[in-house]
């Protein structure tokens, strides 16, 4: 198997746990948590072994993929740390559905094809093995284990109008009070 045809096939399974998640009501947290694995373990393989590899196919896109794999552990994370109760969660999930979307779309459109002619058959087969293993290493291990620590929040969070028990907005001084801290 090619290198590429293994991350299709990682994104396939990522595409389907995103709509597990959408439709799931009430094991959230477990399809979260699966979600979570896959992507993070999908993620440190492409980090480790691809982009590095494909670094000369095209440089650019290796860059600004990079950028959207720090967003996505940031969407990741945050979402990791929202209740599936939480009117955000929803919302957290499609920003981080619609932003893997896109990557893939770039991937497989543009970097994967590159890569691809300059690895030739015998590389791609010889770092599929390797993105497998250490897939399968990352995954058993959880999520955990290659997310960085810390930045669950951001100021987004802070802005975002908090329910009394009547229901109602926070207002006037209490909302400015929010954005400070």
């Amino acid at each position: 198997m090619k290198s590429t045809e293994l991350l299709e096939t990682q994104h396939r399974k990522v595409e389907a746990l995103f709509k597990r998640l959408d439709r799931s009501d009430g094991d959230a947290a477990g399809a979260l948590v699966e979600l979570a694995d896959n992507l993070a373990a999908h993620m440190a393989i492409e980090q480790e072994t691809f982009y590095p590899a494909a670094v000369e196919a095209d440089e650019k896109l290796i860059s600004e993929s990079l950028e959207e794999h720090s967003l996505a552990e940031l969407a990741l994370k945050r979402l990791l740390h929202t209740d599936p109760t939480d009117s955000a969660f929803k919302a957290r999930v499609t920003a981080l559905c619609e932003l893997i979307q896109h990557h893939v779309e770039e991937e497989e459109k543009e970097l994967f094809p590159k890569a691809e002619k300059l690895f030739g058959a015998e590389k791609s087969a010889q770092m599929c093995a390797e993105m497998q293993a250490r897939f399968e290493e990352v995954l058993e291990e959880g999520h955990d284990s290659v997310l960085p620590k810390g930045m669950t929040k951001t100021t987004a969070d802070s802005s975002r109008p908090k329910r009394s028990s009547g229901g109602g907005k926070r207002t006037g001084s209490s909302q400015h009070q929010a954005r400070r801290h």
